[in-house]
């Protein structure tokens, strides 16, 4: 069955690594014919939760204007979304992070959204796993909040400059991970 995918980037660099990684899922989910929507997070101007709970009271998700009302749109027509990211301090980039702030705004305005799959593609210079511990928990802890079937996480490790995942091997594996979302 067909699927509406939507792919959220969190890093300012483009064509980097994690880049590369939105890049390889899109070409296998694409290829087993899905739908695949990506927004770059770090091209998006989008503020912070500010708490208002005046959440779709003017028709939009949120009343600040900014882009997170764009993306809000996609999430709405999207049934599954995946977030490819590198890890900064231990966590998602503010770019990637204020869009997922904003997700209380499905909340507050009884939004029912049709996402019901979700996955986490992240990469960051480090060799230890354990630094992707808190944006794993993260991530899993939103995913539980938003009721959404969780895919799995994908991390790879030792990435830093531009292009490095390339000597990795990680890309058809993530390719693959597409072709079978």
């Amino acid at each position: 069955m067909s699927k509406n995918i939507l792919v959220l980037t969190g890093s300012p660099r483009q064509g980097g690594n994690s880049d590369l990684m939105a890049d390889a899922f899109i070409r296998g989910a694409e290829s087993a014919g899905h739908k695949v929507t990506k927004v770059a997070a770090a091209q998006l101007k989008v503020g912070g939760c500010t708490a208002c709970e005046a959440c779709y009271s003017n028709g939009q998700a949120c009343v600040q204007e900014d882009d997170f009302n764009q993306v809000a749109k996609l999430m709405e027509k999207a049934d599954a979304i995946v977030f490819s990211t590198p890890i900064y301090w231990f966590t998602f980039p503010t770019y990637l992070k204020a869009i997922i702030d904003k997700f209380y705004s499905f909340l507050i305005g009884e939004k029912q959204l049709p996402i019901r799959e979700s996955m986490l593609l992240v990469c960051g210079e480090m060799e230890e796993s354990s630094i992707f511990d808190g944006i794993i928990n993260s991530y899993s802890q939103s995913v539980s909040y938003m009721d959404w079937d969780d895919r799995g996480c994908f991390y790879v490790t030792g990435v830093c400059g531009k292009g490095d995942i390339l000597s990795t091997g990680s890309l058809p594996q993530i390719e693959e991970i597409g072709r079978n979302f």
